[in-house]
């Protein structure tokens, strides 16, 4: 008996290891008719910009500044929103006051310089200025980085904290002053860490579904709500990102409620919501290089900088496209990252709205006990499985975000920047490609995809469509929860577009009225007295102290 059971095991093994074999080659095959660059179309450019390109350009040269700081203490989507819309606001500011017709959209005119002080050379010290005062507050233990782009790449002193307007540090002082004190109690609660101000509590629990019309929060290993993996081991209970995002000021809209949707989610029970999660289950199981692919690179965007910093990388290549400088940028750039704010401001409002659930709690909970075709896990493809044991197209430690499902923030983020680049460059052309990689997925590395794919862009509108469509794919939202995304996103980007023409043309007037605090600057002549009075002498920390 003995010798039979080794004998079945043994021949299961052999059947297992022959198994591996033909995959193995038909992946080998696969990669060898994979594309290349050289498959490109005429006309496609790749969409990554090298930072050493962008280097001379300081509204770029900032801009990834800003990203690197994100990605290296990422907050919640809507929250990289906010802080590139400060940053690029705040550099906009200093920017309109060397250039005219212009105007700023919290300091209007009022410190426009001569034209003959409109160089070049002004410009970038003003910008910097502005952009660095923004930086350190928002992330403050990333002083001494900001400090180090401003001593040793570009030779400004972070010291120098005139309000000066006379001087392009005092106009920059000004601007980034002017931007933190709007934004200062604008209902995002920086001061708190963006913690919740609303006392929400979720209906259901990891354990238990109460509603399944309603978010679930889930327990995962080695995960923290941002979506960054860790090795600890340790299971993270999700906790709501943002759910007083809603009420936070927008730049063009007069609040989150202004734009909204025809029709909620689609509500349980009903045949509609068995289709939508039979819907997300169909992607999963016709899983294609494809899928796998547009999965993967939109999830975070290309280096975990969020949506809205995916866009601000797209504009960088718009910029490079183009042949901007720092005129075109800085109003490109307050556009497109106030569109992804407002968009991001209106998404989570009707995510708070409707607190809907997400795929995987729906299909597990109408599918428990049933059998289903999906796929089956990390290098498992697509098999029979048991409709409670379903996952999206995720890293074990990050299989959902942890927010409501309705409306999709990918969709809307990307829908408003696209609106924006759209009306900015006068056309939907893009032209931009990215090589996804053989075996380069997180959720199966070297693995998948089994070929390398080409993903093209012809215009902004492709591109803004399958962000939206790859969360369909990793099993991250319903249909309705896209598309509906879609359409606040390019309606809050149009609204933002609207708005930023105004200032672009002087015609505008500011968004606040900030003539006392401005003139508490001017009258200090310290950008830290006014912006923290309980810090006299500004120390910076480039020596490390």
């Amino acid at each position: 008996m003995a010798r039979k059971v080794g004998f079945a095991v043994g021949a299961a093994v052999m059947a297992l290891m022959l198994v591996f074999l033909l995959i193995s080659a038909e992946r080998t095959a696969a990669q060898a008719q994979s594309p290349d660059t050289e498959d490109v179309p005429a006309g496609y450019l790749p969409v990554t910009v090298d930072p050493a390109i962008a280097r001379d350009n300081l509204i770029l040269f900032w801009d990834n500044v800003a990203l690197d700081a994100i990605r290296a203490e990422p907050p919640g989507p809507p929250m990289v929103a906010r802080i590139l819309a400060m940053v690029h606001t705040a550099q906009y500011e200093a920017w309109s006051q060397y250039n005219d017709p212009a105007v700023g959209t919290l300091l209007g005119d009022r410190f426009r310089r001569p034209i003959d002080e409109h160089t070049l050379e002004n410009k970038n010290i003003a910008v910097s200025y502005a952009a660095y005062r923004v930086l350190v507050d928002l992330f403050p233990r990333r002083t001494r980085t900001f400090d180090s782009k401003m001593v040793d790449v570009l030779n400004y002193d972070p010291a120098v904290v005139t309000t000066d307007p006379s001087t392009p540090e005092g106009i920059g002082n000004l601007a980034g002053a002017a931007v933190l004190f709007h934004r200062r109690y604008d209902g995002a609660n920086q001061l708190g860490g963006y913690a919740d101000t609303t006392g929400y509590r979720p209906v259901n629990t990891p354990d238990q579904v109460v509603d399944l019309n309603r978010w679930q929060p889930l327990r995962t290993a080695n995960g923290n709500q941002q979506g960054v993996c860790l090795s600890g081991g340790e299971l993270i209970t999700q906790t709501y990102i943002g759910p007083h995002w809603g009420g936070v000021l927008p730049f063009a809209l007069d609040d989150g409620s202004q734009i909204t949707t025809t029709a909620g989610p689609i509500r349980h029970p009903s045949p509609e919501f068995i289709a939508q999660a039979q819907d997300v289950i169909s992607y999963s199981a016709h899983l294609t290089d494809y899928g796998v692919a547009i999965s993967q690179y939109w999830a975070d965007g290309p280096f975990s900088e969020f949506p809205p910093g995916h866009w601000a990388l797209f504009s960088q290549f718009v910029s490079f496209r183009d042949g901007h400088g720092i005129d075109e940028d800085a109003r490109l750039f307050l556009a497109v990252n106030n569109a992804t704010f407002d968009a991001g401001i209106v998404a989570w409002k009707l995510k708070r709205i409707f607190d809907s659930v997400r795929p995987i709690t729906a299909i597990r909970e109408l599918f428990q006990g049933q059998e289903i075709v999906a796929w089956g896990g990390p290098y498992s493809g697509t098999q029979t499985i048991r409709g409670e044991e379903w996952q999206p197209y995720q890293e074990d430690c990050f299989v959902t975000p942890a927010f409501a499902e309705f409306v999709s923030g990918h969709s809307a983020f990307s829908a408003a920047a696209a609106a924006v680049l759209r009306s900015f460059t006068g056309s939907d052309e893009f032209g931009a490609y990215h090589l996804y990689r053989v075996g380069e997925s997180p959720v199966e590395p070297n693995f998948a995809p089994s070929r390398s794919v080409l993903l093209l862009w012809k215009t902004f509108t492709d591109a803004a469509d399958e962000a939206g469509l790859s969360r369909r794919y990793g099993g991250i939202h319903f249909v309705e929860g896209d598309l509906q995304g879609r359409d606040v996103g390019r309606r809050a980007g149009e609204r933002v577009w609207q708005k930023a023409l105004g200032f672009f043309d002087g015609s505008a007037p500011p968004v606040a009225d900030m003539t006392a605090v401005l003139n508490d600057l001017l009258l200090r002549d310290n950008v830290y007295h006014s912006l923290y009075p309980q810090r006299v002498v500004y120390i910076p920390l480039v020596g490390g102290e």
